[in-house]
This record gives C-alpha cells, structure tokens and sequence, in this order.
C-alpha cells in the first residue's frame, strides 16, 4: 500500500499546522480559563482560519470552494485539533453542512446561502436536531412509534410554514448564522415518514438562542439552547422533500459526522503524546521504566487510531459504503483518546497536580463519552456487518 501523500494534501497539512502552532495554541489555554462559556468563543481566531480556508475547506469546486478529500480533511482535522480540539471542530461543524447545502439545495437555495456563506468569514452553520426529550431516538428510531424522536412541531400554513418548540445541546448554537432544523411535520406517524428539514437563517423573527452550556471540555465550542415561538418560514426554505428529512441526511453525511469527531481525537492524542515527552524530558524521568510503558502505550495507541482513521478516510474517497469502519472508528477513537489522555495526565502527576493543559486533555476527551451516542454507533455498525 501506497501511504505517501500528495502534494496538495502536504500543503493543507503543513498550513493547518502552522496556523495551529503559530495562532491557535497561543490562545487555547486563555480561552479555557474564561469562566463563561459564551465567553469562551473568540471570534478573531475563526476569521483568520477562515481566510487560510479551513471554514470552506470541503465546499466543492465548482461551487467556490476548495473541493479537499477526505484524506486532507482528516489531515486539516487532526492538525487544528493538536492545537485545540474545539476550535478544530468549530471550524469542521460547518463542513457537513455546507456539503448538504451544495448537495441536496435547491439553486436557489445554495444562492441564498451558500453564497454568503462563502463570502462572510463570519458565517457559520448548525445543524438542530436534538431535544430536551429527543436524542438517540432520532438517528435509530423505534419501529412504529410515533411518540419516539422529535417533538418541534412545523405546521403548515398556506405557503408558509409556522415553527414551535425548542432545540438543547446544539453546536454552534449561540454563533451560527444558518441551522439546518429538523422537525415533526406529521406527528401521528412514525418519524422516518413525518420529519422535515428546513433552512433557519438566525435573523428569522421569533428564533433566538438560549442557555449556553457550561461545558467540562471543549469549552470553545458552542452549545446551546434554541427557542423558537411562531417561527415563520417559506416553503421556499424545506430541504428535500416534506415529510422527507432523514433522506437529505444521506449516508455521506452520517459518515462524516463519525469519521469527523475520530480525526479530531487524533488530534488531541499527538497533543497528548507531545506534551508527555516534553515532560518527561525536562524533568529528567525518561530512565523510569513505568513512564517508558506509559509513553510505549501512548505512541502505540495513536498510530493504531491514525491507522484507522487514514484508513477510513481512504475508503470514504474510494466510495466503499459497504464497509462498517466508518462508524467503529468512532468509538474506537473514544476510548484510545481518552485512555491516552489520563496516562498522560498520569505522567504530569495523576491529576494530583493540576497541569492546565494536560488537564484540559482530559476534560475535552470526556466529551468523546456523550457525542453522538457511543451506543447508537455501535449498533449502526453492528448491523452494516450483518448484511
């Protein structure tokens, strides 16, 4: 196998990682320190990523942007993330959805919002899709139950369509510009055959963000609270087909939400692996024989799950849909970036000594326990080798 990369993969590799280095890093730890999570977000480092590119990174060519594969992207992923694993995903959330608006828009509808957000350095994009009582259900729903899965209702109204309920835990939520919101268009059926999405532009009159959640890690990124009350929208704004949104979820997209967040814990494990040898080289500990199988652990670890993830990006361009890895990678990037985390955490101390940053390592990999649903993933791929 041919593992060299090209050269357009090396210069997106070498500019994520220079602008990790040289901007993102300076400011991780100061960002991590401020006490409110809507303060956390930093507006500057988004505008300068965007200028280099990483916010339309994936927007295809013929569209205005840049076209990258899936190889790049995990390269970009994993290099923003070395530096700060939030602002990484902060960047990456707007990739799969500015896919789906180049892809499953309408013409007027990529003129409406795929060009400015093409041209706002400041745009960015969400998707709406978990509730207070709506979570797993949505991506695997019960047969037959119309009760299971979401509750915001959309009702239509002559050419209009009028919007109520509420979304929790959304990404981007207090900053994006442009949500993609699922709703309940037929409640009396089962979700798969009543659930529509629509285009939710953050200026829509009666559409506002509430409570932003105080996170234990990935304190830059931000998740929040929508409310939405009499929200109206054109039918201009449905995306697909009525009664129809979970096929504009198509399986490239659910593909990039696992493979997104395993290349982003690639990231924060050569963050690990780095900050534990720097470590152990300044305070002289490289002789001790359980630091060396910490270490040995550590290394042996991360190149298994960048294995996996270049793997899995490689079979995502190559188009093998049959193939399950896509979302076991997922949860085999849980687990290694968070047992990589605490051993490094182990070698500055064991947490009785609090170190900012390999502390932070740890609380950004607790997140990896509730993204998406650990268990959903496996059963989705469970059955994917079943067939």
């Amino acid at each position: 196998m041919d593992f060299e990369l090209n050269a357009e993969q090396r210069a997106w590799q070498s500019k994520a990682r220079e602008f990790a280095e040289e901007e993102i890093r300076p400011l991780s730890l100061a960002r991590e320190a401020v006490a409110d999570p809507v303060k956390t977000f930093d507006w500057e480092i988004i505008k300068k990523g965007s200028r280099l590119g990483f916010r339309t990174a994936v927007v295809p060519r013929e569209w205005g942007g840049h076209g990258i594969d899936y190889v790049t992207q995990a390269l970009v992923m994993s290099e923003l993330a070395r530096a700060d694993s939030a602002i990484s995903k902060t960047f990456s959330q707007c990739w799969k959805f500015s896919h789906r608006i180049a892809r499953a828009c309408t013409p007027d509808q990529r003129d409406r919002f795929l060009t400015p957000f093409l041209e706002d350095d400041t745009f960015l994009i969400g998707g709406a899709s978990t509730e207070p009582n709506a979570g797993s259900d949505n991506r695997l729903q019960p047969e037959n139950d119309p009760r299971a899965g979401l509750k915001l209702r959309a009702e239509r109204q002559g050419d209009d369509w009028l919007l109520n309920g509420d979304k929790c835990f959304i990404a981007n939520g207090s900053v994006a510009k442009l949500f993609f919101i699922s709703t309940r268009t037929n409640p009396e059926v089962k979700l798969r055959e009543g659930n529509t999405v629509f285009l939710l532009p953050r200026s829509t009159p009666g559409f506002r963000h509430a409570k932003v959640f105080n996170k234990a890690g990935w304190r830059f990124y931000q998740n929040a609270e929508l409310i939405l009350e009499n929200v109206r929208l054109p039918h201009a704004n449905v995306v697909g087909e009525v009664n129809g949104g979970l096929k504009t979820r198509t399986r490239g997209s659910l593909d990039f939400s696992d493979f997104e967040l395993a290349a982003n814990a690639l990231g924060n494990c050569d963050a690990a692996v780095g900050s534990a040898m720097q470590y152990v080289r300044q305070d002289g500990l490289a002789s001790q024989q359980r630091v060396q199988l910490q270490l040995a652990e550590m290394h042996m670890l991360t190149e298994a799950l960048r294995a996996y993830v270049m793997r899995v990006a490689w079979e995502m361009d190559a188009q093998m849909r049959e193939s399950a890895n896509v979302g076991l990678v997922m949860n085999f990037a849980r687990d290694v970036s968070q047992r990589v985390a605490v051993l490094n955490m182990e070698i500055h101390g064991g947490g009785a000594q609090m170190h900012a940053h390999s502390d932070k390592l740890v609380r950004d990999t607790i997140i990896w326990t509730h993204l998406a649903g650990d268990s959903v993933q496996r059963m989705k791929s469970v059955r994917r080798l079943l067939r």
